[in-house]
């Protein structure tokens, strides 16, 4: 548990160094939803009607920003093959290096998600509901492009091959959660996509961390 700990300090501290990076995925995430307005008109019922699809593709393009960095500072500068061989599972240091994305990028997102719903005329009965899919859904889009951000590493162009490769899974994730949203906005309960996304949070925080684990080994062989 020393080593986690040591290990989980280790990549916060790295993370907050590089903090531009979050800075950069919550200004993208605010900029893409305020030029929603502009684009289909500032009618509130329209906007009130697509707000929370526009808000979750908008934080699923921001979180995708930041998911090429997640291994690939360690891989340039050799760290990463002596976190292969230390004695700390690697799987245990890819959900380490998962929960540290989630904390720097997930997390400033969800907190900057109230104001968005504002300006997107969300009804204040939805607000909750947009909440827990963002609290279940980021932690799954973190999870899932671990895998792709392993994947890339020592590839040309990996930040167009990481969205070729990570869009298609994400796809999910964003129907039930955008859909849970619009479940509220026609009477009907959002349990049903809620559990779907923690149910996708749970398969991707079995799967993940092996399939990611795997993927780095080969890079670094």
């Amino acid at each position: 548990m020393s080593a986690v700990s040591i290990l989980f300090r280790r990549e916060l501290r790295l993370a907050l160094r590089q903090s531009a990076d979050s800075v950069m995925v919550i200004a993208f995430f605010v900029i893409a939803v305020v030029l929603f307005p502009f684009g289909v008109g500032p009618e509130p019922n329209m906007l009130a009607r697509i707000g929370p699809g526009v808000i979750w593709v908008c934080a699923l393009l921001a979180a995708m920003l930041s998911m090429e960095r997640m291994f690939l500072g360690d891989y340039e500068d050799g760290s990463l093959e002596l976190l292969v061989l230390s004695p700390v599972a690697l799987e245990l240091v890819v959900c380490i290096k998962v929960a540290v994305h989630w904390l720097t990028t997930g997390v400033p997102l969800i907190c900057a998600a109230p104001l968005l719903f504002v300006m997107m005329n969300v009804p204040e009965e939805v607000w909750p509901v947009l909440l827990w899919t963002l609290l279940l859904g980021t932690p799954a889009l973190s999870l899932i492009g671990s895998v792709g951000a392993a994947l890339i590493l020592g590839a040309r162009r990996g930040g167009v091959l990481l969205s070729l490769l990570v869009l298609p899974l994400v796809i999910p994730v964003l129907i039930f959660a955008a859909g849970a949203g619009d479940a509220v906005l026609f009477g009907d309960g959002a349990k049903a996509n809620l559990m779907l996304l923690g149910g996708i949070l749970l398969g991707s925080l079995a799967l993940t961390p092996w399939a990611t684990a795997q993927a780095i080994r080969e890079a670094v062989a």
